[in-house]
């Protein structure tokens, strides 16, 4: 026991002989000096832990930092708990669940584009642009897998469409764009931290209204794509006659081709994932604190199709699936896309936690 604390204690004692006082708080007043002094401290810590746990602040395990941190010092802090999250199997589930009403939506979405194009606005170069999309985000490898899906796809547009297949598409996009968005939701509020989730209804509003704003963000994306080779077109003519120049100056506008559609893909992915981060939660977030974390899942997310493609003949899906190793193949991508965007909104909560400029506290996971 400390020397101070004896004297006071002394102090007390004396001072309390004349004046009538309650045992229990003479007991709780002698016991309260008696105490380390890092208790009050802990004690304070725990409060202001639950405290803020209640507010509905950010579930993530890491320690808030004092003072501004630069956002590559927040992106090293926060990628190793980013990882052990994508490790749980809940957030698998999420993502299984998102990659199925993914694969639901692709051929209704591509037939939607496609035939607005053709029929609304009437521009060949937009609707070439729908199906050059289309075979760019397949990460296969094989030219003619990639062209029997294009091609089956085109056979379905090229089509007398009437309205009930119009409509039919519309339907389907809808439908599985709220199957999408529904577990994302649920993800995304245990990731900030907000413990109720949007009624059904509501849920339902947002995600039609995200499902519109996606379609127009791909719309738009591939407007300029059309636009800016309809421009670049008659410096690289089509027909040209066999020679090494020629060739030289086809293979030149065939890269032109693709770097134009995959910057203008790259944007409108980006923007998708940016409306998503910030709009989908059942609470409020800050746009600046989930746009960084959509540039980096946007480029990852380009990144990772490659690597994907890389990989894919050790997987050999061809030979444990049969005819169905296309499907196969689309269903783990769209996984690993949803697991990207899952890590993605973990990562911004990460951040927003290391920026906090209040004392330290160790967050467990649960």
């Amino acid at each position: 026991m400390p020397i101070s604390s004896i004297i006071t204690f002394g102090r007390v004692a004396l001072v309390i002989g004349p004046m009538e006082i309650d045992l229990l708080q003479f007991v709780t007043m002698t016991v309260s000096m008696l105490t380390p002094d890092s208790e009050p401290e802990a004690t304070s810590a725990a409060a202001q832990r639950a405290s803020t746990q209640d507010a509905g602040t950010c579930a993530v395990p890491v320690c808030r930092q004092v003072g501004p941190s630069s956002p590559v010092q927040r992106l090293r802090r926060g990628a190793w708990p980013t990882l052990k999250y994508l490790t749980q199997t809940e957030v698998h589930t999420y993502a299984f669940s998102v990659a199925a009403n993914a694969i639901l939506s692709l051929i209704p979405f591509f037939v939607l584009m496609a035939t607005l194009t053709r029929n609304i606005f009437h521009s060949r170069p937009m609707t070439n642009a729908v199906f050059q999309l289309l075979e760019s985000s397949l990460p296969m490898w094989s030219y003619s897998d990639k062209m029997f899906i294009v091609r089956n796809l085109r056979a379905l547009v090229e089509m007398r469409l009437t309205h009930g297949i119009q409509l039919m598409s519309l339907v389907m996009l809808l439908i599985s764009s709220t199957g999408i968005f529904e577990p994302l939701e649920v993800a995304l509020n245990k990731v900030w931290g907000f413990s109720i989730n949007r009624p059904y209804w509501k849920n339902q509003l947002v995600s039609l209204a995200l499902a519109f704003g996606c379609g127009a963000l791909a719309l738009i994306s591939v407007a300029l794509t059309g636009g800016t080779q309809a421009l670049l077109a008659p410096w690289f003519p089509a027909h040209l006659k066999i020679s090494l120049l020629n060739r030289l100056a086809l293979g030149t506008a065939w890269v032109l081709t693709r770097l134009i559609l995959n910057f203008f893909a790259l944007l409108a992915s980006i923007f998708m994932f940016f409306f998503i981060y910030w709009l989908l939660p059942n609470g409020k977030v800050k746009a600046r604190q989930v746009f960084p974390a959509a540039i980096v899942v946007g480029i990852l997310l380009e990144t990772a199709k490659y690597v994907y493609m890389l990989v894919l003949p050790l997987l050999a899906f061809r030979d444990a699936y049969g005819p169905f190793y296309l499907s196969v193949t689309l269903i783990f991508w769209a996984f690993a896309a949803g697991m990207l965007l899952l890590g993605g909104a973990y990562l911004s909560a990460a951040g927003k936690a290391q920026s906090d400029p209040e004392p330290a506290v160790p967050e467990r996971l649960e």
